[in-house]
């Protein structure tokens, strides 16, 4: 691939890491930077991923350097060898020897030998297995603890607030395809978190308990072993049809009615974006959002002033504003919103609702961690609705769902849930960035059952970077552009991929009868374009201008493709027109039939292609023609209804 389409897939030059794929006997996986990952058995993914970890005192990744790779691999079986060094931000050191070994008829088996050369401050430092959601999420299972005790569960089939799992020693479950995958662990104390929290699409098997102090030392010259060892027990499998080739099967799409409307489209403006959101009008008026999602913090040092600019971008663009307020939880919860409500009124800022969340929730509180001091949420919204009594008050977390699902906010007293997600928290590779939207059905799925079918949802800000690090003191620097977790920007943002990945997060929203998707921002890192010479336009972009479109529409059920591969995004408005928006996820070209009865379709192509020859010109077809998704294409379309 060429430096100039990889920027245009990725937003980046940076090298896509080399996948080798490695066989034996019923095993498979791929071998990427000193990680497997889509492990299968009979061609059936029984863990998405092990890979050994090192993170700093923030939770980022300390990226090794690998040396001395030594792959060897027979009939009968493959084994992987390599050293590692890594260092955290102090400059501290730590190395380790890791060696992967399969017997195609038996176990897949991982060690690792560390030795710390310096007194090494991490958060953590191991193994992280890494299970699948399809044929997991809620299916049996049996752990042993380090008693040997054992315990007979199932994986939550909603979200887990805390491990589901703790002290285990091996565990086993049962898969609907008929194989019963064990894992058996040694060198320390195990446990499990269930990642859809974080929108990441698994469940994360890792060593040491988070109730244990963290960040901690490894003493120079300390030295530790840890194992993994993945079993396959076949109880009734039934082999599968084999899968045709991508390159050349014909998907046919077909569409049915919902009684669902699609959700509003709003955008984000922190106040450090308000004058160059300003000074940009007419790029947030071609969005054409429905909502403005202002972001006010007090304990940045944002008052009068910011509130002030604010009305006046609230003024000027005519666009429903509604504030995102971090209460300060320094003073009573009644002097801080009355405070607020006095500012609100002296700036003249029109508002249509304000979410209000404690400010000490935007940081996580793992198990065993102490909550730091917050006022009680009955009171907060209590109070809040006595200063706005004309406005809706929205609860929730400016943060992550897991927040939201471990402070549940008092919904008696609230008008609307809310709750951001972010795609590179854990990893930020493209497979699992991509991955993430597996897991949004189960978030939304999950916090609907907390909230109830009723309960008025949004979600966002959704950007590809973070824009607050919960877990940390900081966003993690990239100023390189690369792929990078926990980054405050991501590259792929303002690239292909990034169009596609949005459009898969709003059809995975399917269902879930959200009334506002939030997006991150209108410029910049979590932006749709980049103002810093002229104006240039993301992919992404003319996805938002597209579900802006489809706002209040009627969604309509898309069937006939794999959700993994193809997103598809359809609604019918109230004068009988069909908006959709189809989009390619992976790196592979595939093709598509949009069963719409011959209904003509004015039809844009984002792709590498036009984005090259600077050309999106709309086309105009047939339902019946047949179209070619290249990687990471979005096709953007409409009926002439």
């Amino acid at each position: 691939m060429t430096a100039n389409l990889a920027e245009l897939y990725y937003g980046t030059s940076q090298p896509v890491e080399d996948a080798q794929c490695l066989q034996a006997g019923r095993w498979s996986a791929l071998l990427i930077d000193g990680a497997l990952q889509q492990i299968r058995y009979r061609d059936i993914e029984v863990i998405r991923a092990v890979a050994f970890l090192v993170r700093d005192e923030d939770w980022g990744t300390c990226r090794p350097a690998l040396s001395g790779i030594r792959i060897d691999q027979t009939e009968s079986g493959f084994r992987v060898v390599y050293r590692a060094q890594c260092a955290n931000p102090d400059g501290h050191a730590l190395s380790y020897v890791l060696s992967i070994q399969c017997d195609g008829e038996g176990a897949l088996s991982f060690s690792a030998d560390v030795t710390a050369h310096d007194a090494f401050l991490t958060a953590r430092c191991g193994f992280c297995v890494l299970h699948p959601l399809d044929g997991v999420a809620g299916s049996p299972a049996r752990v042993e603890h380090g008693d040997g005790t054992q315990e007979s569960a199932a994986f939550p089939a909603l979200i887990d607030p805390w491990q589901p799992f703790k002290d285990i020693r091996s565990i086993e479950h049962d898969m609907p395809c008929g194989l019963t995958v064990h894992c058996v662990f040694t060198g320390d104390v195990f446990e499990m978190e269930d990642q859809r929290n974080w929108s990441d699409a698994s469940f994360k098997t890792y060593s040491r308990p988070l109730e244990l102090p963290w960040p901690f030392t490894l003493d120079a010259g300390a030295t530790m072993m840890q194992t993994v060892t993945l079993r396959i027990e076949e109880r009734a499998f039934a082999e599968r049809a084999p899968l045709a080739s991508r390159e050349c099967e014909e998907r046919i799409v077909t569409f049915e009615s919902t009684d669902e409307a699609m959700p509003a489209l709003g955008i984000a403006v922190a106040a450090d974006e308000i004058e160059t959101a300003l000074e940009h009008l007419p790029l947030l008026s071609e969005v054409a959002p429905q909502q403005l999602t202002l972001s006010f913090d007090p304990i940045a040092g944002q008052g009068l002033h910011e509130l002030e600019r604010f009305a006046v971008l609230q003024r000027r663009s005519g666009i429903p504003s509604v504030l995102e307020y971090a209460l300060p939880g320094v003073d009573a919860p009644r002097v801080e919103l009355a405070a607020l409500a006095s500012m609100i009124a002296a700036s003249g800022i029109e508002l249509t609702g304000i979410v209000v969340s404690p400010s000490v929730h935007r940081q996580s509180n793992p198990p065993g961690s102490i909550s730091p001091p917050c006022p009680a949420l009955d009171e907060v919204y209590r109070e809040a609705r006595r200063a706005f009594p004309q406005l809706r008050i929205g609860g929730g977390m400016l943060s992550y769902f897991t927040e939201l699902n471990r402070k549940r906010p008092p919904l008696e007293l609230v008008d609307w849930t809310t709750h951001a997600t972010c795609p590179i928290v854990h990893a930020a590779d493209d497979r699992s960035v991509m991955q993430t939207l597996e897991a949004i059905e189960h978030i939304t799925r999950s916090c609907r059952a907390l909230i109830g079918a009723q309960q008025p949802y949004s979600i966002g800000p959704v950007s590809i970077g973070m824009r607050q690090n919960p877990y940390g003191s900081r966003t993690m620097p990239n100023p390189h552009g690369e792929r990078i977790a926990m980054a405050a920007g991501d590259p792929r943002q303002r690239a292909l991929f990034g169009g596609a990945w949005l459009a898969g997060y709003a059809a995975a929203l399917a269902g879930a009868r959200i009334d506002t998707l939030t997006l991150g921002a209108l410029t910049g890192a979590r932006g749709l374009a980049d103002v810093s010479d002229g104006v240039r336009r993301y992919p992404m972009l003319d996805v938002a201008k597209a579900l802006a479109r489809m706002a209040g529409a009627t969604r309509l059920a898309c069937a006939g493709v794999n959700p993994r591969e193809i997103a598809c995004v359809a609604a019918r408005n109230a004068r009988g027109q069909i908006h959709l928006v189809i989009a390619n996820l992976t790196g592979s070209t595939c093709f598509v039939r949009l069963d719409l009865y011959g209904d003509p379709l004015h039809v844009a192509m984002i792709d590498a292609m036009s984005l090259q020859h600077g050309n999106n010109t709309p086309l105009r077809l047939h339902g019946a023609e047949p179209i070619a998704l290249r990687p990471f294409a979005c096709v953007i379309a409409s009926t002439d209804k």
